[in-house]
């Protein structure tokens, strides 16, 4: 266990400690405030005692931060797909990206309604730099990928990851990952290829396809009505697409956090969608291993491109874009409406670039379904 105490969450014995050092940060009271509105610290430092293990954690603190922010910030949350997974079986969760900390949050909340067992999660390390943020991670089951190393180091902690993650789907954990480095910005939700190709370093003597079956994959598809980071995402496309640098500010990780975690996401809705079976013996047809790690991963695509729960306000995206009517059916006029003064307060209209990006960062799921 040495191997992995750089990457690891804390374990279940070190939780209480870990919760009595948290407790003297400011952010952390500020969450347990929000957690528990109408507590005492008295009252809440006596629940936090009584937080003997992360799931002890996650039940009683963090799953009720997440029902008290949705409350706050969303018109409801709704899963689907959950129901047909087996209660005693560890999962390997691969979805799409868009949000830093909601999406595993969320996907958990799932997960306990359902009485399946909960994650550990990957976040870059990246995203953890400030203390508070790395021991309310750790707290929370996440797990680190290391970024920003030199090629050598970089193979050396892919294979540590690998090996990390075979070895709590063995113990009975379920694990989270995304289908890519970093979120979607754009919409385009797409697999990438060296995401699987880390996951399945740690196979051994195994042959690809048996040590993916094992894994027991189940692609998920998280759909926020309205992202809150949505112009927060808009410089990076508009960057990207002109061939330009982009440099993050350095508070702009934590920004995005807040502003994902308070800002107004409208509905919600989390899809699990199992691979077929038959799946399987598709990728076994390929030659290579990098031909069957493109084959899972267009799999993978295709179960969340056919289960992400399209709202209204990407039916608008789609037609704004397009100037047409095609799927004026799926919004009303009030709904366009939004749409439109949403567009209006959050790019510059004289800038085409920046308006169709932020239209088709709404406007992608559709096509991804429609091209599909």
């Amino acid at each position: 266990m040495e191997l992995f105490d750089r990457i690891r969450p804390y374990h279940d014995s070190e939780v209480n400690h870990a919760l009595k050092e948290a407790i003297k940060h400011p952010m952390f009271k500020v969450l347990m405030q929000f957690t528990f509105p109408e507590a005492s610290l008295n009252d809440i430092n006596t629940i936090l005692k009584e937080c003997h293990s992360i799931r002890d954690f996650q039940t009683n603190v963090i799953y009720k931060s997440v029902q008290n922010l949705l409350a706050k910030s969303s018109e409801g949350f709704t899963t689907s797909g959950f129901k047909n997974l087996n209660p005693n079986t560890p999962y390997l969760y691969i979805s799409n990206h868009r949000d830093i900390v909601l999406d595993t949050s969320l996907l958990n909340v799932g997960l306990i309604d359902n009485g399946l067992i909960t994650t550990a999660s990957a976040i870059g390390d990246n995203l953890v730099q400030k203390d508070f943020l790395m021991a309310l991670s750790r707290l929370n089951r996440n797990f680190l990928v290391l970024r920003d190393q030199s090629p050598r180091e970089l193979l050396k902690s892919s294979k540590t990851l690998s090996e990390y993650i075979k070895l709590l789907l063995s113990k009975n954990r379920s694990v989270w990952m995304a289908q890519r480095e970093g979120r979607t910005k754009d919409g385009m939700d797409k697999t990438q290829q060296g995401v699987l190709k880390m996951i399945t370093m740690a196979k051994g003597e195994s042959s690809l396809v048996d040590y993916i079956k094992g894994l027991h994959i189940v692609p998920v598809a998280i759909s926020y009505e309205y992202d809150p980071t949505d112009i927060l995402k808009v410089p990076e496309i508009v960057a990207k697409q002109g061939n330009m640098p982009y440099v993050k500010t350095s508070n702009e990780d934590f920004n995005s956090i807040l502003k994902g975690a308070l800002g107004f996401k409208k509905r919600i809705h989390i899809e699990a969608a199992p691979l077929d079976p038959m799946v399987y013996d598709h990728i076994g047809e390929q030659q290579s291993d990098n031909e069957k790690l493109q084959q899972l991963a267009l799999e993978i695509d295709k179960k969340i491109y056919s289960h992400y729960k399209l709202w209204p306000s990407n039916y608008i995206a789609y037609d704004l874009y397009h100037k047409t009517n095609m799927y004026k059916e799926f919004y009303d006029e009030k709904e366009l409406r939004h749409f439109e003064r949403r567009l209006e307060r959050r790019v510059n209209k004289g800038n085409q670039l920046e308006v169709d990006s932020f239209l088709l960062m709404y406007a992608n799921p559709v096509i991804n379904v429609k091209d599909r």
